[in-house]
């Protein structure tokens, strides 16, 4: 894509907002697309899948999200990402925090706070300190070193997901932290190992 050097500031914002819905609407078209290969072809649509040249797990995290949300439910005026980022949830769940975010005017990462704030204040402060609010002056950083190959592949779902590798991974710790509020806030300590039994001659 070229562009004049004459353009004028607002006509470039207008295309990068063409852009944006072309690439929220590509990921829809995508995930339908797929949904209709597995009900109509059954198992020989992975194979049909290959000879596109497509992703077939970013085209699977595509279908999940658009099978969540039937076509009547998908709110024009939110990006592919802003559905993706409440799919999880129970439909009364995605159809409010949507409606909100809609009526709001919110970003993709402002309908995730308000989403973090909103379980904390349901499900008390253990759900706060488990998904506490982004902070400008407070940040943690947590390092992973993983193979190349497995860092493209994360890449690629993030990607899919419509968020940054970041992103995606902090919120893919977020929903396993809120799916098992059980589980301890430290390490259990690890069992002792047991002395060696005497031996006998």
């Amino acid at each position: 894509m070229t562009f004049s050097p004459a353009m004028p500031q607002r006509a470039w914002e207008e295309i990068g907002s063409q852009l944006r819905d072309l690439a929220s609407s590509s990921a829809w078209w995508l995930g339908d697309w797929l949904l209709f290969g597995e009900n109509a072809y059954s198992g020989r649509y992975r194979e049909a899948v290959g000879r596109t040249g497509l992703d077939y797990q970013t085209l699977r995290n595509y279908a999940w999200v658009a099978r969540r949300f039937e076509q009547h439910r998908r709110r024009d005026g939110l990006s592919f990402a802003h559905h993706a980022e409440v799919a999880r949830l129970a439909r009364p769940e995605q159809d409010y925090w949507l409606r909100r975010a809609e009526e709001q005017r919110w970003s993709r990462n402002e309908l995730r706070r308000q989403l973090r704030a909103g379980l904390a204040e349901q499900h008390g402060p253990a759900a706060e300190a488990a998904a506490p609010e982004e902070s400008p002056d407070e940040e943690a950083t947590l390092r992973i070193a993983l193979p190349k190959p497995d860092l493209d592949r994360l890449l690629e779902v993030a990607a899919a997901c419509g968020l940054s590798l970041n992103d995606w991974a902090a919120h893919v710790l977020q929903s396993a932290v809120n799916a098992r509020p059980e589980l301890p806030a430290t390490a259990p300590a690890e069992p002792r190992p047991r002395p060696a039994e005497p031996r006998t001659p």
